[in-house]
């Protein structure tokens, strides 16, 4: 009688472990494309990311390089004050997305230059992103908005 109780713990204790080993590596399959680091343009010159890795850049639209082409396909430059990386979104921007504003894109780099899937921009005029607040913190460009 004792041999059968010992044996069923030992089976239920395996069935435990094998069913939260897969459920772990549910998990981690859920979230292979689903995790996105956030680099800003600084954190680009110092340590480039690998090819075909999907991140989000974010910062400043750098002043005057706002360039819409005769498509959907628009070109500008980020900034963190310390580094600027080259863009290019094909797409529909949102509403609020202008130069010297702030936005993160999720994309990935095809040579020198951020080719975005996806822009977000602020939705009012006193928004910033957290991660592109502290990055041009960092950089020492922040301006606290005016109220």
């Amino acid at each position: 009688m004792k041999s059968l109780k010992k044996r069923r713990r030992i089976q239920i204790l395996v069935a435990a472990a094998v069913a939260l080993v897969l459920a772990v590596g549910l998990i981690g399959y859920g979230f292979r494309d689903g995790i996105n680091l956030y680099r800003s343009p600084s954190q680009m010159a110092e340590n480039p990311p690998e090819a075909g890795e999907v991140f989000r850049l974010g910062g400043l639209v750098e002043d005057g390089s706002l360039v819409r082409g005769a498509s959907e396909t628009v070109t500008f430059r980020v900034t963190d004050g310390g580094a600027t990386v080259p863009v290019r979104f094909t797409g529909v921007l949102p509403d609020l997305f202008s130069e010297g504003q702030g936005m993160i894109g999720t994309g990935r780099m095809e040579g020198e230059t951020f080719v975005a899937s996806e822009i977000l921009a602020k939705h009012d005029e006193n928004y910033m992103p957290r991660e592109v607040m502290d990055s041009l913190k960092e950089q020492g460009v922040y301006q606290e908005p005016n109220s």
